[in-house]
């Protein structure tokens, strides 16, 4: 029998989230009519490539054999990102939604925080389960956003000049590992999972977090957006070459860091820079070590055989060195 991979479990669970978004969207009630279209609006126009809302359907299959039940947080996870996606567009000054007349600047940022962080409660607080069961996914969802905001502050206020390979981690812990380790661990509370193994899973949603960033960020140099490039933003392998990993001294790279805005060539040479050899070679070690961290811990868990290795294909995806 052939292994079951995570966009098969997407495809046999669309439906039921798609049809779990409709019931929330209800939830707002019948006076939210214009919020509702609103928000309908928005998770229309963010699409995402990889449909990775499979990760609270895997863990929950991994503890207890079924992933079905955990369909409503597959719900939290594309809310929660349909939301950080919007405002990281809002704050990189690229909103396609706004430019194509869909809506306004106003209305997308009302639906916004609508979806991100009112919507995931009222999925939390409909579920079926016990209240101090309800009351623990809450405080995660509570917990992330605080956690997500300050990661993705230090990355907005985020300054090239001293910025080290550990700093720029701190911000993905934040800005990434947060909502993934919430999602994992949601998950492992639903199932009734023990507080060691909930901790477990949210370690290893934490390190896929993490995973995950890095990989964003080199899909994006291998796009034609360059958006790191162009937005200025302080990524872990601009860090890396400021670190060291790059021919080129450190003063060259902010220089090329700082034009990159505006100019064609300075985006060229800075990635060109940053694709340096000794700078590639670190960043494979550090997805690596990453990788075998996940691995790790996913081990100590030894879950549900069916659910785990569909879990480590991910890991083993998202750890690529694609650059």
């Amino acid at each position: 029998m052939e292994a079951m991979s995570y966009l098969d479990l997407h495809q046999k669970f669309a439906a039921d989230i798609d049809a779990e978004t409709e019931n929330t969207l209800e939830r707002l009630g019948p006076a939210a009519g214009e919020l509702r279209n609103a928000v309908a609006g928005l998770l229309r126009h963010q699409k995402f490539k990889y449909p990775l809302s499979v990760l609270p359907l895997l863990v929950h299959g991994a503890e207890t054999g079924a992933s079905g039940p955990a369909v409503p947080l597959a719900v939290v996870h594309d809310l929660w990102w349909t939301s950080a996606c919007y405002l990281d567009d809002v704050a990189d000054g690229n909103s396609s939604i706004v430019a194509s007349g869909a809506m306004s600047a106003d209305e997308a940022l009302l639906a916004s925080v609508v979806t991100g962080h009112v919507l995931p409660i009222h999925v939390l607080r409909s579920l079926p389960v016990p209240e101090p069961i309800r009351g623990a996914l809450t405080d995660e969802a509570l917990a992330c956003a605080a956690a997500a905001a300050e990661g993705q502050l230090v990355d907005l206020r985020g300054d090239a000049v001293g910025a080290a390979p550990e700093s720029v981690l701190d911000a993905y812990r934040g800005k990434s590992s947060a909502p993934f380790g919430m999602i994992t661990a949601m998950a492992a509370i639903l199932a009734e999972a023990d507080t060691d193994r909930t901790g477990l899973w949210r370690h290893f949603g934490s390190v896929f977090g993490v995973l995950w960033q890095l990989f964003n960020d080199q899909e994006d140099m291998l796009s034609d957006r360059n958006e790191d490039l162009l937005n200025g933003t302080v990524t872990y392998l601009l860090a890396c070459a400021l670190d060291g990993g790059s021919p080129a001294p450190a003063e060259r790279i902010l220089a090329l860091h700082a034009d990159a805005r505006e100019s064609t060539a300075a985006r060229c040479e800075l990635a060109g820079l940053l694709r340096a050899p000794a700078n590639l070679d670190r960043y494979g070690r550090e997805l690596a070590a990453f990788r075998d961290e996940a691995h790790g811990v996913l081990t100590e868990l030894d879950g549900d055989t069916e659910y785990v290795p569909v879990l480590r294909q991910l890991v083993d995806r998202s750890s690529r060195l694609l650059l």
